[in-house]
């Protein structure tokens, strides 16, 4: 199938088509991971973006369901420089092309990846339009330029739970999990941990989660602005000091907000495997996953939330914590899933919090 890819700046690729015929809007982002691309479609993270790899062959081993990261693919489109129509690998239960065709998501393949990569590096993250089947030049390129930013969308609601789920772990601490785009393999983490825990949606109460009675409080990742996702910030701030409260990725944004901070958007965002993060209290640095397009501006942190560890490549926030609440949060994927296992620590000291508390 023959396949386009328009990008706001005028840019216009053409390559063969796979996964599903139609057209999918969003923002373009790279991402500079070598394996996990079964994990990365599946991100509810990704939720508005088409998804590029930079690593130039994708789906050599296929796809595992067992990888999922959600119930299904999240990406609006994806984008790879080639595609391995044969997958090779034991686990593997279907391919690429049929996994996207299955939830009904375009991709393009045979463009030149490395160049929309380095354009992307210059000028930032911009909005395109992917085509599979039939189209037209002028209109993919217009639809590149009339779509909304990723700022003006709210998408949270679209990939979170609609009603509490009840995930058993027979554990010994009950935990409220707020789902704002989670990948499963956040939830794993705590259960391995013995960690009884409930998912919520985003725009649950303050009020209904302190009728759960809950040992501590965890805000999930999630995909667009954190600065729109007002209901989960209140309940944040209603919460805090209450009882243990930890954060990851748009958690970890959502609570720098509560507390008062601001954000901002980066410019093309930190999506792979392989960042450094210095930690201040113990001096190591660890190399950890990512997937986020924004970040806390540390000149806005109040006085009472402390810097707990930065990204070694921009020096950008990558933790805090409050200096009187049981109050934590890191910026990057801990769960990794793919990625290094450097930091599942993070997931022992919210433990410990929720023993002392």
């Amino acid at each position: 199938m023959k396949a386009a890819l328009a990008i706001e700046d005028g840019t216009f690729v053409e390559g063969f088509g796979f996964g599903s015929e139609g057209i999918a809007e969003g923002e373009l982002v790279f991402n500079t991971s070598m394996t996990g691309y079964v994990e990365a479609l599946t991100d509810p993270s990704y939720a508005g973006q088409i998804l590029m790899m930079t690593y130039p062959l994708i789906g050599n081993y296929g796809v595992c369901r067992d990888d999922f990261e959600s119930e299904g693919v999240k990406v609006e489109g994806f984008v790879v420089r080639e595609l391995c129509k044969k997958p090779s690998n034991w686990r593997s239960q279907l391919s690429v092309d049929e996994l996207l065709k299955e939830y009904g998501v375009p991709g393009i393949e045979s463009i030149d990846t490395r160049m929309l990569t380095k354009k992307t590096r210059i000028y930032g993250a911009m909005k395109a339009v992917l085509a599979v089947g039939d189209y037209d030049r002028d209109e993919l390129l217009k639809k590149a330029v009339e779509q909304p930013s990723i700022t003006e969308l709210d998408l949270v609601g679209r990939v979170c739970v609609k009603e509490p789920v009840r995930m058993e772990a027979k554990g010994k601490y009950e935990v409220v999990l707020v789902d704002c785009g989670i990948k499963l393999s956040i939830a794993r983490q705590m259960i391995k941990r013995g960690i009884n825990v409930t998912l919520v949606p985003y725009n649950y109460p303050a009020r209904e989660i302190l009728e759960i009675d809950p040992d501590g409080v965890f805000i999930s990742n999630g995909p667009g602005d954190p600065a729109r996702v007002k209901q989960t910030i209140e309940t944040i701030r209603k919460l805090a000091g209450k009882l243990p409260m930890a954060g990851i990725c748009l958690g970890h944004q959502l609570i720098g907000l509560a507390m008062g901070a601001k954000t901002f958007k980066l410019k093309f965002g930190h999506r792979g495997a392989n960042q450094p993060v210095k930690d201040f209290e113990t001096g190591r640095v660890f190399i950890s996953s990512q997937n986020h397009g924004f970040a806390v501006d540390d000149k806005t942190l109040p006085p009472d939330m402390e810097v707990t560890q930065i990204n070694l490549n921009d020096h950008t926030v990558e933790g805090l914590r409050h200096k009187d609440y049981p109050l934590i949060c890191v910026q990057y994927h801990p769960e990794a899933s793919p990625g290094p296992h450097d930091t599942y620590f993070f997931f022992d000291s919210f433990v410990e919090m929720l023993a002392e508390y």
